[in-house]
This record gives structure tokens, sequence and C-alpha cells, in this order.
């Protein structure tokens, strides 16, 4: 500092204190001026007053603030005006201390007024701090929240001055305002606003180093002893944004944040990050308050105030043990002489708790339960030093994660064990670390997890790779002469760590298939493909393909193994069979036996397994032509036991008892009989299957078709009536079906009873929708060998017993047939029945067939009468192709009367049919019909071509005006053709005369 600058602040130095000792007018003439001589009389005589003191102070404050706002510093130079703030002016100085004792004088006779002390310290606050910023906020203030919402909101609300009084130049002011608060206190200790008003001085830039520090945090305390517990938040609040700003020392920081922990721990999360944060950081104090947090968030007994999870804690405590490992872990002797101890002592507790080492009764142990749960009431945990942050020992990482964070969270075992061994990486133990990967990857129980986990290992693998590279090229491109002995052992000795890291890196790539295998496995040990995954994965290694597969026979649950267990079995035997898994030895089939024994002692899931065993075991027997080695399998296998009543389904029961009600196991082995056996073995196990009642329709047809080969024709139709007398339809229909075809083929017309027995039993049981085959063979066997008589016989019964979607043809088939027989006039009678039984819609197409025939014979009334009939169930939007007949019909035989009459019939039934829901039928079969439109009234149709029954019915005259003549008075025609030529010449002296009119 330069010689003027000393002196000059020395010089605004001596100007203080303004305010001590107090000022009166005894000792400052100027305090008092004339004009205030009669106020200065008036408070004399009334000292009492509190309404006169109150107004001559407001008077006095009102015009010192009027005489300071028009006052101008411009000749006061800048840096007295930075220095002394709001006392640069002699008015202010002098408005301080004529203040300071009209409100001293005031006090003297009110101490305990609050209105008093208050406006007195806000008018000093004003001459010493600056002008007040206050930060408006939208709405009221609200309850108070947390204490984290309530910081964010007081460091909001903090105070901000502008200008102040300099702590160097003014400090005797500085101490006279402290001093003055501290007489305000004395006198009202329990007004939380005065303490308030007192610490908020202490955030002032300006406030003097004495004051800001040591006698602030003396002052918060003694607050905090003062007030009543009720009021303590709010001076909690700026407790601890005085602790956590950046002049604040750290050790106030940990002391001030410990004591509120202690009454509320809401705020530890965020103490953890300031201690990280902090220059030097304590990241063992963090990670101890992280880990005593997420333990006690994984029991309950806390929940994070900022919405984290317990697992989002463990991480963050992971994140500092791997940023800060030295400062928070213990090294690997440490941990593994911790870890000793720690199970040590879990083998002298569970040795103490053992039932076999009773303990001797003590009179001064713990407390005993003798009945009832563990309380759950407490939430206290143990302690532990892992979790106290006053405690100056570090943290058994490996415990941790072992004892806590895996048991915890077993679904992200892969980020706590990626974590423990990023530790070890940080700490430089290598090995240590390698270890970890390694258990870590063959303790997970997850595909994703051990993904977390070894690509962790390969990128560890890969930078201690690369790391070795990089210092083995800089020990060959530097080095001086002297050393090159000493650096070519180092670099011997670096080279031989590259190639063993080097060879680990790459057995763990190759093993990364058997890795993914054993995860597969740990997750679910019955997954048989998994384990036929694992016989691939060794290839042609014989020896640890038998010991794969014995160890997955000896793990996988039978019960609960995934489908196809028995596989596992077949391919074991397979593989010595074949001579091993590269087919180089020899076959061993007496091993492959001894599989295949085993297996058939195995309480597979279902029987189906087993009995795919004994059929495996037989083909195998088969393949290398043992074949009475493979008939006495099957024997064994298909064995009967006495009790043949036992349900095939009855899981209560093992599945060598059901197994011979297996219709695979009987299905193969009568394929090896017919093979291999003779008619008599082949017949006999089939007539097990029939006794056992296990037979499909296949087997009895199987068994019949092999009777047949063998020319036992009667046996096999007998093999047929135990088919159909076992099954009901529509299963024993096929049976019939094949029955009766054998039958006729076999015996034609020469047993024609038995066969029409056979026919009429088999119609007896047959439902409807399955009988019209059966009646169609039935006529064509009396059609060829019977009587035609009888044939329609049994036409005329199918009409009546089939379903109603197949009469329609069954009719027509019976009207063929008749017609051949007995000639076309022998119809008529089924033409009627068949119209009175057939639905609506195919009644039409009915009679349009039996008008045809009545045509032909040329009954041309009786056909007109059959169109008139019909046309009752064809509306004329939907049947055209009907109207269109008839009309021809009448074009080619009809007169104009006839004509007429099917006009009048058109029009009734249209006028029948004209409902909402008929219109849009028509419109949706002209929509299928290729978009042809819905007739018109008038005739035409949407395309605007004219109809010709249109232009008919126009000439006809239908009622409309303009409508041509009803009938030609030249000439009488029967011929329809006629009239419509004889009226293209129209006569208008013709009277019109209404079809309506007889």
């Amino acid at each position: 500092m330069s010689a003027s600058a000393s002196t000059s602040v020395s010089t605004l130095t001596s100007v203080f204190p303004l305010t001590f000792p107090l000022p009166t007018p005894a000792t400052h003439a100027s305090l008092i001026a004339p004009t205030d001589l009669t106020k200065e009389e008036d408070l004399l005589r009334n000292p009492s007053s509190f309404r006169l003191w109150w107004s001559t102070i407001s008077t006095a404050r009102d015009s010192y603030s009027q005489t300071l706002k028009a006052e101008s510093l411009a000749d006061i130079p800048q840096s007295h005006v930075t220095l002394l703030g709001p006392l640069a002016s002699p008015t202010a100085s002098h408005a301080l201390q004529r203040l300071a004792y009209l409100y001293e004088a005031a006090l003297s006779h009110f101490p305990g007024s609050f209105k008093l002390w208050k406006a007195y310290l806000q008018s000093r606050m004003g001459f010493v701090l600056g002008k007040s910023v206050v930060r408006r906020r939208a709405g009221g203030k609200k309850k108070f929240p947390e204490m984290r919402e309530a910081l964010e909101d007081e460091k909001h609300d903090l105070e901000n001055w502008e200008g102040g009084l300099d702590g160097v130049v003014g400090w005797e002011e500085w101490k006279s305002l402290v001093a003055t608060f501290e007489r305000a206190l004395m006198w009202l200790p329990k007004m939380p606003r005065l303490w308030l008003m007192y610490l908020s001085i202490f955030n002032h830039p300006k406030c003097p180093p004495l004051l800001s520090h040591s006698h602030a945090r003396r002052t918060y305390d003694r607050a905090l002893r003062t007030l009543p517990p009720s009021l303590h938040h709010l001076i909690w609040s700026r407790y601890l944004l005085f602790a956590s700003s950046p002049s604040s020392p750290p050790s106030t920081l940990h002391t001030i944040y410990r004591r509120y922990l202690s009454i509320d721990p809401s705020l530890t999360e965020s103490y953890s990050h300031l201690l990280l944060n902090q220059s030097p950081p304590k990241p063992l104090e963090a990670a101890k308050l992280l880990l005593g947090l997420a333990i006690k968030a994984s029991k309950g007994t806390y929940e994070s105030v900022e919405g984290k999870s317990p697992y989002q804690l463990l991480t963050e405590w992971l994140d500092v043990v791997e940023q800060w490992p030295e400062e928070v872990g213990l090294d690997v002797q440490e941990t593994i002489k911790a870890n000793e101890e720690e199970a040590a002592n879990a083998k002298a507790e569970s040795d103490a708790n053992s039932p076999n080492n009773p303990q001797p009764a003590s009179l001064s142990g713990p407390l005993i339960r003798f009945a009832g749960p563990p309380s759950t009431t407490s939430t206290s945990l143990p302690y532990s030093s892992a979790t106290d942050p006053t405690s100056p020992l570090k943290i058994n990482i490996e415990s941790i994660i072992h004892s806590f964070a895996l048991p915890t969270y077993p679904d992200q075992s892969g980020r706590l064990w990626a974590g423990l061994a990023a530790y070890w990486v940080k700490r430089g133990e290598f090995d240590r670390a390698r270890d970890v990967y390694e258990l870590g990857m063959k303790s997970v129980g997850s595909v994703r997890d051990f993904g977390i986990v070894f690509d962790a290992y390969v990128e560890f693998g890969e930078a201690l790779v690369s790391a070795l590279v990089e210092e083995l090229g800089q020990k060959a491109e530097g080095g001086d002469e002297d050393d090159e002995e000493g650096e070519g052992e180092d670099e011997g000795e670096l080279e031989e760590e590259l190639d063993r890291r080097m060879k680990e890196f790459e057995e763990l790539m190759d093993r990364r298939p058997f890795l993914v295998n054993d995860v597969l496995l740990r997750r679910n040990p019955n997954d048989v493909q998994e384990w036929e995954k694992r016989v691939a994965l060794w290839g042609t290694d014989d020896e640890k393909v038998i010991q794969t597969y014995t160890e997955a026979l000896s793990t996988i649950n039978p019960r609960k193994a995934t489908p196809n267990f028995y596989r596992l079995y077949v391919s074991f035997a397979k593989f010595y069979e074949e001579g091993g898994a590269s087919s180089q030895k020899q076959p061993d089939l007496e091993s492959a036996r001894k599989v295949f024994e085993r297996a058939t002692k195995v309480g597979f899931k279902s029987v189906e397994d087993l009995a795919e065993v004994w059929c495996e075991w037989a083909e195998m027997e088969l393949r290398w032509e043992n074949w009475d080695e493979a008939g006495r399998v099957m024997q064994r296998a298909a064995a009967v036991p006495k009790n043949t009543k036992i349900s095939y389904h009855d899981q209560s029961l093992p599945v060598q008892m059901r197994l011979f009600k297996s219709l695979k196991l009987w299905s193969f082995y009568v394929d090896l009989e017919e093979s291999l056996g003779t008619v008599e073995s082949t017949k006999a196990v089939y007539d097990k299957i029939l006794e056992l009642r296990i037979a499909n329709a296949q087997i009895i047809v199987n068994y019949a078709a092999f009777l047949e080969e063998h020319s036992y024709f009667e046996e096999s139709f007998k093999v047929y009536e135990r088919g159909v007398e076992l099954f009901t339809f529509p299963i024993s229909f096929e049976i019939w079906n094949i029955y009766l075809s054998k039958f006729i083929k076999r015996y034609g017309g020469t047993k024609i009873e038995r066969a029409r027995d056979l026919f009429e039993q088999a119609l007896e049981k047959c439902p409807p929708k399955s009988c019209k085959p059966l009646f169609l063979m039935y006529a064509k066997l009396e059609e060829d060998h019977g009587l035609a008589k009888r044939a329609m016989t049994i036409y005329d019964r199918a009409t009546r017993v089939v379903m109603d979607e197949d009469k329609f043809e069954m009719f027509t088939i019976y009207i063929a047939k008749a017609a051949a027989n007995y000639g076309l006039p022998a119809t008529r009678p089924i033409y009627e029945r068949a119209i009175e039984l057939l639905p609506d819609r195919q009644t039409s197409q009915m009679c349009l067939r039996f008008a045809s025939l009545e045509r032909k014979l040329g009954e041309i009334d009786r056909a007109r009468a059959i169109y008139a009939h019909a046309s009752q169930f064809c509306d004329p939007r939907l049947y055209p192709d009907f109207w269109q007949e008839w009309y021809q019909f009448e074009i080619d035989t009809g007169s104009e009367d006839t004509f007429r009459e099917m006009l009048r019939i058109k029009r009734s039934v249209q006028a029948q049919f004209n409902t909402e829901a008929s219109y849009l039928a028509a419109q949706t079969m002209a929509a299928r019909k290729g978009g042809a439109g819905v007739e018109e009234e008038d005739g035409e149709e949407e395309g605007g071509e004219k109809d010709p029954m249109a232009v008919v019915e126009k000439l006809a005259g239908n009622g409309k005006a303009g409508g041509a003549p009803a009938f030609v008075a030249a000439k009488q025609s029967t011929n329809v053709k006629e009239v419509v030529d004889a009226r293209q010449e129209v006569n208008e002296e013709e009277i019109q005369i209404s079809d309506e009119e007889d």
C-alpha cells in the first residue's frame, strides 16, 4: 500500500466510532437543532409517551431520508464512497448519530419494546450494511417444508446488500452494531426475528472476519440454545448454509452438519456430496454415510429425500469406492486378515448358538427371548465401523459386497462384481482383480450380468496388455549403455509378463461360450437343451463329453427337466455306439446298453419319454442286426402287470407302472413283430393292444390290413367289427367306410343279406352329418347286386335322414336314378316331396327343374303352376334368373293373359319383399355379381340399358301415365311375341283398359 493510500485509510478510520460512546447533546451540540427544541421539551415533559417518542423518531428519520436523497455525492472521492458506503457523506453520519441518540433515549424508557428495537436495528443496519435488496417471490410463504427444500428456499431468500461500510475502515462501527444487537437480545432473547436480523449481518460480504467466523458460529449456537425447539428450524436453515459457504472452514462444516444429522438424518445425502466436493475431499466419511443409508434403505428404515432407490444409494457408494480406493478401502493384506477374523467370529457365533453346545447360565448376560417372534420395532442397526462416519477405520469392501450387496441385490450382481474388481484395479492389485472377475463370472445368474462382468474383464485385459506393450516399447527406445544389462533383465521380465497376460486373455476369449453356458445352467440346471449345447462345445474331447453327460444326468431332476430329457440318455448311448464323438474308437455296445438300462429306471415326467427310451434301445439293437435282442428288449418293455386297471394318466404312479399302456411302445412293438416275427406272434401283439383297450382307429385298420395281406379275410372283418364296437362316431365312421368297402370288394353280391345287415348296423347309430356316403354305398350295392326297388327305397330313406345342406344333392341323385330306372313321369312325386322338404333358397332351384320336366312332358299348365308356386320364395331383386326363365317360358308358350298374370305375381311378390333388409340384401347380391345395379320400379337398370321385360311391362300398361294399350284390337294372339310386334304401332284412338279389370 502506498503512503498516500495508507494516510487516507487512517484518516477515514479516525472518523469512527460514530455511535460509541453514545452521542448525546452534551458531547455533540449539533444533535439538537433550534427547530427541535420544542420537541425535546415535549419529550422531557412526557417521557412515558410512546406515541410521542415514535412520532419524533419517525419525523427525524423521514427528514434525514429526504435530505440524503437530495444530497449529491459527486464531490466525494469514489474511493471514499467505496469504503464508507452509506456513511460517505457528513449528513449520513450526523443522521446516524441523531437517530441513535433518539432511539437510545426512547429505549431507556421502553427497553422491552420489540417495535423500537426492530426499527432501531434496521436503521443501524441500513447505515452500516447498505441498502437491502429484497427478492420478490410469488404467493405467500408456505408452511415450513423438509429441510432440503428449506435450504433451497433460504438460499434463494438470502439478503443482498448494495454498498456497505468496509469492515476494516469501519471496524468500530461494525463492533458497535454487534453490541447493539447483543443489548437487544439481552432484553428480548425469545424473539426469533431479532436473531434472524442479527445472523443476517454475518452473510454481508464486507463483514469483518472477526465477526463472520467464530463469533458468527457462537451466535448461531446461542440462538439454538435460547430459542425453543419449535423455532430451531428457522436457525438451522441459515446455520447449514453458513456451514456450507465457501468462506466456512471444513472443520466448521463437519461439526455443524454432524450436530444436525444427529436430530434429522434427511440431509445425509447432501452432506456426503459436500464432503466429496470440498477441498480436500473426505471420501471415507462420505462412503460410510452412503453405505449406512443404503443398508437402512434396504431394510425399509430410511427413505431417500431425493427419491433414490436403495440400489442407487449403493451404486453411489460404489462410485466413491472406485474413485477413491486408497482413502476408503483396505489393502489386500488387511482385507485377507479382516476376512479371516470375520470367518472366525461367525464360526464361533454359530458354535455358541448350536444346540449341541449349550452355554452356562449367566446373571450378567443379555436378555433372553423365551417365546414369540423377535421384535421388529427397533430400527437401529448393530454397530459397525463401516457405517460410523466418526471412525477412522477404513472399510472392508469385499466383506460389504459379499455379505450385504450381493445377497440383497442378486439381480444386479454384474455391476457389483465389476465394481469390486475395478476397486482392486485402481489399487494396482491386478491378480486380486483377476480373481474377482473369475469368481464373478462363476457366480452371476443371468446373461446380462455375465455380459457386464465379462466386458469389464476383457477391457481390463486389453488395458493391461496395452500398458505392458507400451512400457516395453519405452524401455526398448530409451536407456543408457551403462544400464544395458539391468534393462535387459527388466525387458525379459516384461516380455514374460506380457506373454503370460496375452495367454490369459486368449484363454478368456476361448472360454466365453463355456462361461455363458455355465451361467444358463446355474440359472436352470434342469435345462436339457443347454446341457446338449455344452456337450457340443467339447467337440471331439471324449473324456469331457463323458464327464458332461454324467454330470448332466446326475444333476437334472427328471420331474423338473425341460422337454425331451430322454434325449440325453439316447445321445449318451449313441456316443458309445458310434465310438466316441470323433467315431475313431470301437463301438461300445455294452456301455450303451448300460446307459439305456439306467434310463429305464428314471422317473420321467411322461410315459412317452420312457417309451422313447425303450424304442431307441430296440432301434440300436436292430441297427446292429441283433434281432433276438431287440425282441427281448420290447418284451421287457411291454410286460403287462397283473393289475391292468391302472390309469395311464395317474400322475401319482411312476411311469414304469404305466408304461404297458403306452400306444407308442405297442405300435413300435407290433411293427417289429410284423417285420421279424410270425403271423401268430403279430396277432398276439395286436390282440393284446385290443385287450388293453388302448388301440386307436389306425391300429384297427393296420391289424385288419395285416390279416388281409396274409389272406385272413374273415378274421380281418372280425377286427373291423371289434373296432366299430370300441369306437363311436365319428371315429367309427372311417372304420365302417373301410370295412364295407372291403366287404363289398371281397364278396360282391354273394353275401348280399350279410352286407345289408352290415349297412343297417352302420346306419343305425350313424349321425345325419356322416350317413350320406353310407347311403350312397348301400344304394350302389343294391343297384349292382340287389333290386332297383330297394335302391330307390334307400334313396328315399336317405332324403329323409341326411342333413339339410345335403338334401338337395341327395334329391338330385334320387331323381336321376328314378328317371333312369322308371322314366321321367316317375320323378313327379319325388319333386313334390323335395319342394316340401327343401329350404326356401333351394326350393326355387328344384321348382325350375320340375317345371322344365313338365315342359318336356308337354304339361304347360303344370309347369306354369310350378312357376307360380316357386315365385313366393323368389325376390325379383335377389333371384333375377328365376324370373328371366319364367319370362322366357311365357314368351315361348304363354298368352297375353298368362303373361299379365306373371307380371301381376311379380309385382305382388316384390311388394311382399319390399323391406329395407331385402333391399340391402339385393344390393349385396348385386355387388357380388360384379356391380350390377338393383332393378328399378320402372324396369330400368342402373347401367341405363332397358330390360326387355321392362319394355313388355310398359307395353302391357302398368298403370303409369303414357302407358301403351292393354290389348291389341285388330287381332287375338296366344303368342306374346306377336303381341310385342303388334304394339310397335300405337293406335291413338285405342281405349286403355287397366290390367286389374276382368
